[in-house]
C-alpha cells in the first residue's frame, strides 16, 4: 500500500497550478500580441518559415525602394531631355534663319546672342542633378559639375563613360541615368555617315545642301578600309573631280555639275546649289564626330564673323543643322530607352506588390494568432486554474484534527 505524504501532495497542486499559470500566460501572450508564435519554442518550424518569409520580404522592401529611387531618377531624366530637345529646336529654328541671305549685321548679333543663352541653358540641363545632388549625366562619376564650359567657347566633360545601376532584382540591374559622354559629345557628325562641307575659301556660291547614303553596298566598300577623306575639285564649267586624300590623292570620282543638281559617287549623294568658282572646292568625311554644345558655338562664332559672306554662313548654317538633327536623334533615341526603362520599373514594383501580399498572407498564417480559437482556450485554462485553485485550498485544509473539532 502506497502512502501519500501532505508534503507530496502539495508538491504535486503546486506543479500542476505552475504548469497551468505558464499555459494560461503563453495563451495571454498569444492574444495580446496577435502572434502564435512568440519565440521559436513555441513552433520551431514554423519559426523557421516566419525567418525565411521575413528575409524575403525585406528583400522585396528593399527593391521596391530601389525601384522608386530609379523611377525618380529617369523620370527626371526624361523632362530633362524634353527641355533639352525644346531648346535644339529654338536652335535649329535659328540656324534655318542664317542661311536666310537678308539678315543685317544686327539681325547675326542678336542671334548669336540668343544662341549663347540656349548653349548655356544646354550646359545647365546637361548638369542636372537628382534630389540627392548626384548628376544625372556624370556616369558614375561623383563630379556634381560633368559639364564645364569653357572661355572659348567649348564644353569639357569631366564625368565618365560608366551607366549607374540600380538592383531591382536578384541578379537584375537596370541603368537608372545615361553618361553624357554618348549623350552630348560623341555624335555622329553629319548625316551620320559623312560630312560633306564647302572650303570656306571659295569664291563661288555653292552651297552644300542635303547628304545621304544612297547606295549602301557601295559605301561599304567604300568605307571597309577606313573613315574616307575626299576632296572635291571644281573648274569654271562646273565639271567636278573627287580624289582619295588617304590614298594619294588617286582620283575616285568625275562629272559635271549644274546649278541645284547633285554630285554622286562610292554611294553617296551630296545636293549642291549656287554656282561654283574654278578652284571652289568641297570636302567629304566620314568617321567624324561633334559635340552639341560645339554645334552652337560653331554657329555663333559663324554668326559673329563679319567677314562670312551669305554663301559661307549659309554652308555653315547647314552643317550645324544636320549636327543638331543627330544630336535630337540621339536625345529622341533616348528618351525611348528611358520610358522603356521607366515602363520595366513599373511592371517590376506591380509584381513586387503582389509578391508582398501573398507573402505577407503567408506569414500570417504561419504566426499570427487565431483569436476565436485562443480566446477560447484562453477561457478554458483559465477556468481550469481557478478550480485547481479551489482543489489546492479545500485540500490543504483537509486534516483529522479539523474532524474531531
Amino acid at each position: 500500500m502506497i502512502r501519500l505524504s501532505t508534503s507530496w501532495m502539495y508538491q504535486q497542486s503546486l506543479t500542476t497550478m505552475l504548469d497551468q499559470q505558464g499555459s494560461l500566460a503563453a495563451t495571454q501572450n498569444q492574444v495580446s500580441s496577435g502572434q502564435r508564435i512568440n519565440v521559436a519554442s513555441d513552433d520551431p518550424a514554423g519559426a523557421t518559415q516566419a525567418v525565411s518569409l521575413n528575409h524575403i520580404l525585406a528583400s522585396t522592401a528593399q527593391y521596391s525602394a530601389n525601384i522608386d529611387g530609379a523611377n525618380a531618377r529617369l523620370s527626371t531624366e526624361s523632362n530633362t531631355l524634353s527641355s533639352f530637345n525644346s531648346l535644339l529646336d529654338q536652335a535649329r529654328s535659328m540656324a534655318l534663319q542664317g542661311i536666310n541671305g537678308t539678315l543685317s549685321t544686327a539681325d547675326r548679333q542678336n542671334m548669336a546672342t540668343q544662341l549663347t543663352q540656349i548653349r548655356a541653358q544646354l550646359v545647365q540641363l546637361a548638369n542636372t542633378t537628382d534630389a540627392s545632388g548626384n548628376a544625372l549625366f556624370a556616369g558614375t562619376s561623383t563630379t556634381s559639375t560633368p559639364f564645364v564650359l569653357n572661355s572659348d567657347g567649348s564644353v569639357s566633360y569631366t564625368g565618365n563613360r560608366d551607366n549607374q545601376m540600380t538592383a531591382i532584382g536578384s541578379g537584375l540591374r537596370i541603368p537608372n541615368s545615361d553618361e553624357g559622354a554618348g549623350l552630348f559629345m560623341n555624335i555622329p557628325a553629319g548625316n551620320g555617315s559623312f560630312v560633306a562641307a564647302a572650303t570656306a575659301g571659295n569664291t563661288g556660291s555653292l552651297l552644300v545642301g542635303a547628304t545621304s547614303v544612297t547606295d549602301s553596298s557601295a559605301w561599304k566598300a567604300a568605307t571597309a578600309a577606313g573613315p574616307v577623306n575626299y576632296q572635291i575639285s571644281f573648274d569654271a564649267a562646273g565639271n567636278w573631280t573627287a580624289t582619295d586624300a588617304n590614298h594619294g590623292n588617286a582620283v575616285v570620282g568625275t562629272g559635271s555639275y549644274q546649278d541645284g543638281g547633285s554630285i554622286s559617287f562610292n554611294g553617296m549623294t551630296v545636293a549642291l546649289s549656287g554656282t561654283p568658282a574654278a578652284g571652289d572646292t568641297m570636302s567629304v568625311k566620314s568617321g567624324q564626330t561633334q559635340d552639341v554644345f560645339g554645334t552652337l558655338t560653331n554657329m555663333i562664332n559663324a554668326l559673329n564673323d563679319g567677314s562670312q559672306n551669305n554663301t559661307q554662313l549659309g554652308n555653315t548654317m547647314s552643317r550645324q543643322i544636320e549636327s543638331i538633327d543627330r544630336a535630337q536623334d540621339q536625345v529622341s533615341s533616348t528618351q525611348t530607352d528611358v520610358g522603356g526603362r521607366l515602363n520595366r520599373l513599373t511592371q517590376q514594383k506591380s509584381t513586387y506588390s503582389d509578391l508582398t501580399l501573398t507573402y505577407q498572407t503567408t506569414l500570417s498564417g504561419v504566426q499570427d494568432t487565431d483569436m476565436a480559437s485562443a480566446i477560447s482556450k484562453l477561457m478554458l485554462q483559465s477556468t481550469a486554474l481557478q478550480a485547481s485553485q479551489q482543489t489546492f485550498a479545500k485540500v490543504q485544509g483537509m486534516s483529522l484534527f479539523n474532524y474531531l473539532k
